[in-house]
């Protein structure tokens, strides 16, 4: 029998058992009950520290993407470390705080602020917004004003970049609607210089997630470079360089990201002169192989020359397999040693045709009860996981060592729907 691929870090099989660093699968969802998202603490620091060992020579402030994921315990981590935040709501910067994170390490992205994440952030000192548009730039400077503060902001740009990977998550390119065209840069950094509830910071590029082509990351510091320098002569002063998100990992065998001592380097030779604080945002390179999903085989099934696979966890837990056609290796939780690989779908309850976590996938024999690990589910998993169909969100139990814990309970019915009424007209 094939050997599974277990790119999750700090997975082992021992004697036929999963174990998640030194802790037993099987305990974990005996005690949490499936689904259920697994972490490891090792894994986000070990990713952590070989970002700070690779760009020791930048010393740059790692800005964790919260988005990636956004458990309590998770940023926790991060901020003892010492890491900076990058935040795309008022919501998330409230996470950060909550658990001790700095403001003052912490940028603020995303296209459509509000009036009132904007006064949030300035109100809590955020180290900079990363402006997307001219109108949110105008709105930032309105409201600075009101308070009668002055707003960092750093203005991302479109360097227009094709990263080579998929489309959904690629927002360098100039029809993405992340940031404004690099060549209107220097105008609309002009602009601001004018504006007295604008205080200017940085520069910011982000060509998208899951690279594996470093030569994409050179083209945008190089333009960010240029910029920079364009800026310089026209006497507008300039101390941040974000260069956006961290090199892609690895889902699969097939998948090949560049060593991060190659990418440092190349950040190094390009910007290493320039006198600029270096800023990295990178969140599924820090969290995504941190992680598993377990989930419990509820019944095997054979029909129309298919073998499907029903388990507890569905599409509303892990949409990634059914959004962006992604492939999340998946593994039994205990071994049984023998029996013939067969091609099927692991599929969930979810009344979709797309509710699947595998489709054509070749699989060992597994019975009704059974545990299964989704590999890869530290990023954009629990956090874009939903209630459809009226399933609670999954447990979050985090691992150190042998010991596990429940940082996040399974939600109750009640906690489902909690805020609804049934509306009486009378």
């Amino acid at each position: 029998m094939k050997k599974p691929f277990l790119p999750t870090t700090g997975v082992s099989y021992s004697d036929g058992e999963m174990f998640l660093e030194r802790a037993s699968l099987a305990s974990v969802a005996g005690a949490a009950g499936t689904p259920c998202y697994v972490y490891s603490t090792d894994a986000f620091e070990r990713a952590y520290g070989e970002y700070q060992d690779a760009f020791s020579e930048l010393a740059p402030l790692i800005c964790y993407s919260v988005k990636a994921n956004s458990n309590l315990s998770v940023l926790s981590l991060f901020a003892k470390m010492g890491g900076g935040f990058d935040v795309v709501s008022g919501g998330e910067l409230a996470r950060v705080e909550k658990v001790g994170g700095d403001p003052g390490k912490t940028v603020f992205s995303g296209v459509g602020k509000t009036a009132g994440e904007i006064r949030l952030a300035i109100e809590k000192g955020i180290l900079f917004f990363n402006v997307e548009s001219e109108g949110e730039l105008e709105a930032i400077n309105s409201v600075a004003s009101e308070m009668g503060k002055k707003a960092p902001v750093s203005i991302r740009v479109n360097p227009d970049i094709d990263p080579k990977t998929h489309p959904y998550i690629s927002t360098g390119l100039k029809k993405s609607k992340f940031g404004i065209d690099i060549r209107e840069a220097p105008a609309m950094y002009e602009r601001a210089a004018k504006m007295g509830g604008i205080e200017i910071r940085g520069i910011d590029a982000h060509i998208g997630s899951q690279i594996f082509d470093i030569s994409s990351f050179e083209d945008s510091v190089k333009r960010l470079v240029k910029l920079l320098s364009d800026l310089r002569q026209r006497g507008i002063g300039v101390d941040y360089m974000d260069i956006g998100g961290g090199v892609g990992v690895r889902y699969g065998e097939d998948d090949n990201p560049p060593p991060l001592g190659d990418f440092a380097a190349a950040v190094e030779k390009i910007a290493g002169g320039t006198g600029c604080n270096l800023i990295l945002e990178p969140g599924r390179s820090l969290s995504a192989n941190a992680g598993l999903l377990l989930t419990r085989v509820i019944y095997v099934k054979r029909g129309g020359g298919k073998k499907f696979i029903i388990v507890d966890a569905a599409m509303n837990d892990l949409i990634r397999p059914a959004f962006y056609g992604s492939r999340h290796e998946i593994a039994p939780v205990r071994q049984n040693g023998g029996g013939k690989m067969e091609v099927a779908d692991i599929v969930g309850p979810v009344c979709e045709s797309g509710d699947f976590l595998a489709t054509d996938r070749e699989f060992p024999p597994v019975e009704a009860g059974d545990l299964l690990a989704v590999m890869s589910a530290g990023a954009y998993c629990f956090t874009m996981s939903s209630n459809y169909n009226t399933r609670p969100r999954a447990a979050e139990v985090l691992v150190k060592g042998a010991e596990f814990r429940t940082v996040r309970e399974r939600e109750s019915f009640e906690d489902m729907i909690r805020g609804e009424t049934v509306a009486d007209f009378g």
